[in-house]
Order: C-alpha cells, then structure tokens, then sequence
C-alpha cells in the first residue's frame, strides 16, 4: 500500500495541544501521511484534496470541529462515498468518536489502522454537512459560552443545569418545524435538536446512524425554572416529558420570523431558515467494538 492512500490531518492545537508529535509518530508508522492543519480553511482544503485524490482511508485528529472541517472539505470533493474516514479524537468533547465506540488518543489510531468499517449515514444542512448534530436555539447560543464539562454533557441537555443564566434570559423561538413535508411543530419553543450519530432522548447516546433518519426533539417553551428543574433531575428529554415532542425524520426544516442561532457539530451560523435531509449509509466510517449498528 502506498503512503499517499492512508493520510491524517492533524490539528496541532485542538484539546489541550499537546498530541501532534505521538499521534503523528505512530500514525506514520502505520502508513499514514500526516499533515497538521494551519487553519480551519486548511482543514478544509486538507478533506478537499484527499478527496479528489482518491485516498482510501482519511483519519481526522482532533475534536467534532476539525471532523466537521474535513468532511466538508471531502463533501466539496464529492468524495463521500470513496474516502473511510477514521477519527483520533483530541478535542474537548469528542462526541462523534464517543458515538462510534472509540475511547481514547490510543484507541483510536488502533481504529484508524484496523478498525471496521460500517457505512453510515451523513446529514446535510442547506448544503453543509454534519455527522453528529445540528441543534437550533438554546444549546446553539449556549455553546458560545460552554466550558468544557458543559461540551461533554451537551448531548442530554444538561448544560441546562449549569447554564440555568443562559434559560433564564433566552427568549424563546418563534419557529415552524417542517418533517418528511409536514408541519409538526408551530409556535415558541426553546430549541430543536435534530441529531444523526446521537440522540437526545433519555441519557442520549449514539443514534442509529444507518437508517436513513434523524432523531428529533423539540423543546417547547416553558418557565425557565420548570426547564432548570427537569434539566436537574434529569428528565427534560425522558420520553413522555410534557413539552418535548420525539420523532424521526429523514427531512426536516427549522424557520423563524426571526434569525435562529444553529449550530452544526459545533459550527454556530446565523439564518431565518435551515432545511436538513439524510444521506443514508453514504460514508465509510471506522468504528470501535462498542459501535451498535442498530442501538435501542
């Protein structure tokens, strides 16, 4: 096998920055081409040349952000389904190496050399695409402000607890949510979550990341202490929750009167209107033991 087949972008400052030298030591000597990133451009154009290059598997080091950086960069390639992507996951949260049952630095550059490979499915966001979630309203605009034991605990809305400032000044959407082209939501709520690779039901977890769907919550407005309260005791998103509708969807559109913070796998834009749909089981994905193709 060729070096130039098996490539690594690096991204030397994600985490506590302090992996660039091991991972790459021994990701090379697995045959890897490692390349660190500059930039979030960069790491972009890193996905967009192993992309039109035809490398057979890309493994990413670093968080959910530079994850999302080159598998953008392959999408504009039009390489998703010829790139298997690998995560080494040295960012602050990791959720998507979390998700697919990879469960450290050493983990996953096992993974990235051996590891099986499922084929998983993508979302895609007015023509941006995702792997673990797009979230609109709350959890989008307190992220901006998360500290980093409020990223891990994103997935189950528990950043509710420790960000209960944040609820008691966020003024609720005023949105239309739009599934499988109907309307199934219409008036405030305080966000939507849609996510591919993790739910946001119960305790969250991985999702089923082959069946063509999002999993979806939509969180009604309610008094900012009932939601501090059900963050707390850890029911906001337990299925039969009042004010928390559950579904799932391959499509689904978010609009506002107003702007609406979104945040895609942590990337945060600012519009009136978003429209997701799935691919379905378009990338190849190296996975850990602990990865469930079909989860409860």
């Amino acid at each position: 096998m060729q070096v130039g087949s098996r490539r690594c972008v690096l991204n030397p400052q994600s985490g506590t920055a302090d992996h660039a030298d091991y991972v790459g030591q021994h990701l090379r000597a697995r045959g890897f081409a490692v390349t660190e990133t500059e930039s979030k451009a960069h790491a972009i154009e890193l996905g967009r040349e192993a992309g039109r290059d035809g490398v057979s598997t890309l493994a990413v080091c670093g968080g959910d952000g530079t994850i999302n950086d080159v598998l953008t960069g392959v999408y504009e390639a039009d390489a998703l389904g010829d790139v298997t992507l690998a995560v080494v996951p040295t960012g602050t949260a990791n959720l998507l190496a979390g998700t697919v049952g990879i469960r450290d630095v050493d983990h996953g550059i096992e993974v990235a050399d051996t590891g099986a490979i499922r084929e998983v499915d993508v979302g895609v966001a007015d023509d941006q695409p995702f792997v673990v979630s797009t979230v609109a309203g709350l959890p989008a605009d307190a992220s901006t402000a998360a500290s980093d034991g409020l990223k891990e605990r994103f997935g189950t809305l528990a950043f509710l607890v420790t960000g209960a400032r944040e609820t008691l000044a966020f003024d609720p959407l005023d949105i239309r949510v739009v599934t499988d082209d109907e309307v199934v939501f219409d008036g405030p709520a305080l966000s939507v979550l849609v996510g591919n690779a993790r739910k946001f039901v119960e305790e969250g977890g991985q999702a089923a990341m082959e069946d063509g769907r999002f999993d979806v919550a939509i969180v009604e407005e309610m008094p900012p202490t009932n939601a501090v309260a059900e963050a707390v005791a850890h029911r906001l998103l337990a299925r039969g929750t009042e004010g928390v509708t559950h579904l799932r969807a391959s499509s689904v559109t978010v609009e506002g009167a107003e702007p609406i913070t979104f945040s895609l796998d942590g990337e945060l834009k600012r519009q009136e209107r978003l429209s997701l749909s799935v691919r379905p089981r378009t990338l190849g994905l190296r996975v850990g033991e602990g990865y469930e193709p079909s989860p409860g």
